[in-house]
């Protein structure tokens, strides 16, 4: 996994550089040659709700290791939070009184290769310029922690390359400073004999999900019971700096450019191809472009398979797929799973699963919109946030790689498919297509989109039994508020002998009077039931396990789309 990061980060030409990194910022304090205050200025989209400022491509990066190197308290050089840059809600804090002068002893240092340095040292150093820089940045409603950097005249310090030079330098001089260690070992990532660098560094962007604002680590033995072999540190996973912080950035890229939030986690995905937005499967599957209807989703999928058969996308036919799910859990990135496999099989995956998904719409009268991925897990609770992490990454895994639909995915289903009946709530078709799914992927291939009169299981028919029941005292009395499907499905589904069997010997007494109106309506009930009643077989179960159940609820549903198909090409003809 780290070694399809670091290639990642070396495809896209990403700066990995050890001592620096691409840093989002938000406010740039502008000076005049003379180190007068000219303006504050926001970056980015100013003015917009949740602006998080422009992003530096190459800024100057400490490791914590290296900002705590010799017991010194330290800074960073060049951007830095307006807590320690400007002393932002921070005047009284002797801590970070001693960053904001580390961080102008670091201009005064950087000076001799870059004099416009100086200029900024000095007007930081100078209270009444630094009074007029706080309350700018307070009349702006700036935050302590928001990243700021310097602006002398025409020059943006940190896209400035003279301070580079002694930026290296320094950097070697903390590397003196701190603990290391000397010995070669055999980087994990790259598989060469390097020396393993101390600690990793932090991974950006995972604080919506668990992670710190601070940054967290994928790699890290700060407890004894993560180390062994007597070794220290990093040791216990030995790769070199130039290594991880070619992860660092290949993992901040993504979370930043190409993560999709999956309930409390992420997931990243990229090709080993340069793949198209309009063709990258998993984008489709997640569905996340608002204006892109649902059904187009199967239909992009279905034409890029095509396109795949017919040879006209070689570069695609030999590329791969590589898909990181993972979370924050404080000071650490969890990973949740890892998958990597042909992107030809990844498409097929994707276009079965949108296909098993397919079932036919409540009204009967057309197929559903195979649902987006977000859309089957929010199926499975009242509200999406509910679903547990390790559901979510099984069924994705399910979604790409064709496994089965886990057991309990299917029971959350059926629990809210019965909810939904008893409390006489409109189907919902991710329901239903994930019960049909389920049953398909374990062998089903009598499981249909639209209902199916040649079905094996007595459960299936069972259902269509009392879907068919239903209608007929609809057909009878009407609207009897609770009628014998609120008062009944739960118990008809589990224990279908015990209460069919009630329901079909009172069923006389609706035909009766359905006759009374509509004798022909009364035969064709009549003939319902007993066509039913001989596919359930010699007798109707006495009870039914939960994949029966499940059974027993898709019967249900597609007896009552079939029904209303028949009612509305009645009524259709009436009008006529």
């Amino acid at each position: 996994m780290i070694d399809r990061l670091v290639q990642y980060a070396k495809h896209k030409h990403l700066v990995t550089t050890p001592g620096y990194a691409p840093k989002t910022v938000k406010w740039l304090i502008w000076l005049d040659s003379q180190g007068k205050l000219k303006d504050v200025v926001e970056l980015g989209n100013a003015g917009q709700p949740r602006n998080p400022g422009r992003e530096f491509p190459r800024c100057p990066d400490l490791q914590q290791n290296e900002l705590i190197a010799g017991g010194i308290t330290r800074s960073h050089f060049l951007v830095d939070t307006c807590d320690v840059v400007a002393l932002l809600g921070a005047q009284a804090d002797k801590r970070k009184q001693d960053k904001h002068d580390y961080f102008v002893g670091l201009l005064k240092q950087a000076s001799a290769d870059m004099p416009e340095c100086q200029t900024a040292a000095t007007a930081l150093d100078d209270q009444s310029t630094l009074d007029k820089i706080r309350q700018r940045l307070e009349q702006l409603r700036a935050k302590p922690t928001d990243k700021v950097t310097l602006r002398v005249d025409n020059v943006t310090l940190v896209d400035d390359s003279r301070w580079h030079r002694w930026w290296d330098k320094y950097r070697q001089s903390l590397q003196g400073a701190g603990a290391g260690t000397a010995s070669q070992m055999v980087c994990f990532a790259t598989g060469q004999p390097n020396e393993p660098t101390p600690t990793h560094p932090k991974i950006s962007g995972l604080a919506d999900v668990g992670g710190q604002s601070s940054g967290s680590v994928l790699v890290g033995f700060d407890k004894d019971a993560f180390t062994s072999f007597g070794l220290e540190q990093s040791a216990n996973c030995a790769v070199s700096q130039e290594a991880t912080y070619a992860y660092r950035a290949a993992l901040n890229e993504l979370i930043a450019r190409s993560s999709h939030r999956l309930v409390n986690q992420k997931v990243l995905h990229w090709y080993s191809a340069d793949v198209a937005t309009a063709d990258d499967p998993i984008a489709l599957l997640l569905g996340e472009d608002r204006e892109q209807q649902e059904a187009s989703a199967q239909v992009q999928v279905q034409r890029l398979m095509q396109s795949l058969h017919r040879g006209e996308r070689p570069n695609l036919l030999e590329s791969r797929y590589y898909v990181l799910t993972v979370a924050g859990s404080g000071g650490r990135v969890m990973v949740r799973d890892w998958m990597e496999g042909d992107f030809e099989e990844l498409v097929a995956n994707i276009n079965n699963w949108f296909d098993q998904f397919t079932i036919v719409h409540r009204e009967g009268d057309r197929l559903a919109d195979p649902p987006k991925f977000m859309a089957v897990l929010g199926a499975l609770v009242r509200d999406i946030k509910d679903v547990p992490a390790p559901t979510a990454t099984r069924l994705f895994r399910c979604a790409l790689t064709g496994e089965g639909i886990p057991y309990d995915a299917m029971a959350q289903a059926l629990t809210r498919v019965k909810v939904d009946i008893v409390q006489d709530q409109p189907f919902n078709h991710a329901r239903m297509g994930l019960l049909k799914a389920y049953h398909v992927r374990k062998g089903g291939t009598d499981m249909e989109a639209r209902l199916n009169p040649n079905h094996p299981s007595p459960a299936y028919h069972c259902g269509r039994l009392m879907a068919v029941l239903a209608n007929l005292q609809r057909a009878a009395l009407g609207d009897v508020g609770a009628g014998v499907v609120q008062r009944f499905y739960a118990a008809a589904s589990a224990t279908p002998a015990l209460i069919l069997g009630r329901i079909v010997r009172t069923s006389q007494f609706h035909i009766d009077k359905v006759r009374a109106d509509s004798p022909g309506l009364a035969v064709w009930y009549e003939n319902q039931i007993a066509e039913i009643m001989a596919a359930i077989g010699d007798a109707i179960p006495r009870t039914l396990t939960l994949e029966e159940q499940s059974l027993f609820a898709l019967g249900y549903y597609q007896q009552l789309a079939h029904s209303r198909t028949r009612q509305n090409r009645q009524e259709e003809e009436q009008t006529q």
